[in-house]
């Protein structure tokens, strides 16, 4: 696939992440797809592996949505920056609803190979979350 169509497929992805609308799950991820998520010792795989990420962030902030904000192609490779925002309305790792909203960068790099994703490593801004949502201190 080409790098523009890689670039489309992106675009794509953004509407699944903020709908988690399952039919573009298994359009735009591999069933081989392999996803690094931080504090995680293994990976996550395919299209359910994804739809875990997203549910997990869903369950802490039922309202989160993704606005990407840049977005580098060059071949199979593509490097997109994130900004997450929603309400801590649900229990995330651990720590009960505050009502708090939140806003937090993340930096993404995708591996494409016939027009679906393959690999991911994901890199949201953790600390900074947590530290919105009264985890740790700021």
């Amino acid at each position: 696939m080409s790098t523009e169509a890689n670039k489309l497929a992106m675009h794509r992805f953004t509407e699944f992440i903020n709908t988690a609308d399952q039919k573009l799950a298994e359009e735009l991820i591999s069933a081989d797809a392999v996803f690094y998520v931080p504090g995680r010792p293994e990976p996550m795989r395919g299209p359910a592996g994804y739809m875990s990420i997203v549910g997990m962030m869903r369950g802490g902030f039922s309202d989160i949505q993704w606005t990407r904000d840049e977005m580098i192609a060059e071949g199979e490779s593509v490097a997109a920056r994130f900004t997450m925002r929603g309400t801590h309305d649900g229990v995330f790792f651990g720590v009960p609803a505050t009502g708090k909203k939140i806003e937090v960068r993340a930096m993404n790099f995708y591996r494409f190979s016939g027009g679906q994703i393959v690999e991911e490593f994901g890199q949201p801004d953790l600390l900074s979350l947590l530290q919105q949502i009264g985890a740790v201190p700021a």
